[in-house]
């Protein structure tokens, strides 16, 4: 049968009309009996380690090329991975309404069955599909991605990131340096953040140090312990699916955390408190309203809100941090790009002290393409996926369904086919006066794209650019040790100590 129609000679470098190829023929590692491919993941005898999986991504395209199968996969399906960003636009631009994507299966697994009973059908955006998925999605996103929503923030996202750099003034070293643990830092200035877009209310964060039985410090414990185990339950033999392994049993009394503790006595507590002074509150234009209070207001169960919140708590800390820690890394490490970096917000802002604006932020232009070339070049995430949910030609070969496709952006958004001088760090290429510069739009996706695209990420961008606005404009950054080699946490970022310099302008 030909599937000429859907077929890409770009990636299968065959002549329209061929037949398509059946899906064992697509090339990959060879499994061996028994423990087929999970092997090469395990302690000891394996030949990968979960930190390295942006370089397997690599290795796998070098050796197999642009379509590799792994298969052989105890307990889950196959993975498909696909470098050719023409087939990744098409299926994309494919799917339905309620993508699956294939993130998380653990945390799955615990909202639909171990803790079903709290979340019910309403399991929130993080760990659900299909129309549960939805239907959640559909009652949040609205007042979540509204650009006149988010803009409100700018002024208690910049407070918050004055009493960040007060804190960095206060933990610097004689010479200068911050500490070796100034990611956890970081982390705090994200809870906070997150506490005022969820919550609508300041955690505390950056008062001081933190004990580590302080409540914000085990919130940021917890949300890194869940999403960083998550590789080790899911690429490792997932034994959990069948018996309560150690690890699996510490995963689940660190998720019930979430639910016993940081819902009933942060989420709870402090959305209660919203929804009795919006009780209380006239107001004559509904976008006078918060995020919080939005969502309170068209919905009559107070759940929705309290569940938004642990799915931004539980995903936005780590994931937030991690993305500051590199953008902050590659500043420091080129000093040639932070000072055009500053040179543009010097004259944005001649005045450091001048609150931040709408109109300040749309003008750092130079600031934001700095951003988008450290997600192409060492993107967060390491990669999107999708489980095929009907039979798929890709690359020339007949998928079936349920076969869990992998897009590895940290590879694709630094391949030469699709970005001019992929191994050159140019910002300059997301200016429109670059509008020449090849730059494949599906080949650097560090949010995703289409219906799950991030939720989240208009704020992220936000606080992101408002820290860095208020940082480099204030302070010079240097890191005068070792070169840091990035490595795959959850997120993919530099394994070591930031110990940044930072100099006052």
């Amino acid at each position: 049968m030909l599937y000429t129609e859907t077929v890409n000679p770009a990636c299968t470098n065959v002549n329209l009309g061929f037949n398509i190829k059946p899906y064992d023929e697509i090339p990959g590692p060879k499994p061996i009996p028994i423990l087929g491919n999970t092997w090469r993941m395990l302690p000891l005898v394996g030949e990968y380690e979960i930190s390295d999986t942006a370089k397997i991504s690599r290795l796998f395209y070098e050796e197999y090329g642009k379509i590799v199968r792994l298969s052989g996969l105890i307990g889950r399906p196959d993975l498909l991975f696909v470098y050719d960003a023409d087939e990744i636009e098409k299926i994309y631009r494919q799917e339905g309404p309620t993508p699956f994507r294939p993130s998380m299966p653990c945390l799955v697994h615990y909202k639909s069955v171990i803790r079903k009973d709290f979340f019910e059908d309403i399991g929130g955006v993080v760990g659900v599909h299909g129309e549960p998925w939805k239907k959640f999605r559909t009652r949040v996103q609205k007042p979540v991605l509204q650009p006149q929503i988010v803009r409100k923030y700018i002024t208690p996202i910049e407070t918050v990131t004055n009493d960040f750099i007060k804190r960095i003034e206060d933990i610097q070293q004689e010479n200068g340096e911050l500490p070796g643990d100034f990611d956890n830092e970081i982390h705090k200035w994200a809870l906070e953040c997150i506490g005022l877009v969820a919550l609508d209310v300041r955690l505390g964060c950056l008062g001081g140090s933190l004990v580590p039985d302080s409540e914000p410090q085990k919130i940021i414990d917890a949300a890194k312990f869940a999403l960083r185990n998550v590789a080790v339950l899911e690429l490792k033999a997932p034994f959990w699916r069948y018996i309560p392994t150690p690890l699996w049993t510490r995963y689940v009394r660190n998720m019930n955390y979430f639910i016993e503790y940081v819902n009933k006595l942060v989420c709870m507590k402090y959305i209660d408190a919203a929804t009795e002074r919006l009780k209380k509150k006239k107001y004559t234009n509904e976008e006078d309203h918060s995020l919080v209070e939005r969502i309170l207001a068209t919905e009559a169960n107070p759940k929705v809100a309290y569940i938004l919140a642990l799915d931004l708590i539980l995903v936005g800390i780590d994931t937030i941090s991690m993305a500051v820690c590199s953008i902050l890394y590659q500043l420091a490490t080129r000093q040639e790009e932070q000072e055009k970096v500053y040179q543009e917000l010097l004259k944005i802002l001649p005045n450091p002290n001048t609150p931040l604006t709408t109109s300040h932020l749309d003008q750092a232009i130079y600031t934001k393409a700095f951003i988008r070339e450290v997600f192409r070049m060492y993107s967060t995430v390491i990669g999107n996926g999708r489980t095929l949910q009907n039979d798929t030609i890709i690359c020339g070969y007949k998928v079936p369904k349920g076969v869990q496709v992998v897009f590895p952006t940290v590879v694709t958004g630094n391949m030469k086919e699709y970005v001019n001088d992929a191994n050159i760090f140019k910002p300059s290429r997301w200016l429109k006066a670059a509008a020449d510069q090849k730059l494949h739009p599906f080949a650097s996706l560090p949010y995703g794209y289409g219906a799950r695209m991030c939720l989240g990420r208009r704020f992220a961008d936000l606080e992101m650019q408002v820290l860095l606005a208020k940082l480099i404009r204030s302070y010079k950054l240097e890191y005068h040790h070792q070169p840091l080699k990035y490595k795959v946490t959850f997120m993919y970022a530099p394994d070591g100590e930031l110990r940044f310099k930072c100099i006052k302008r």
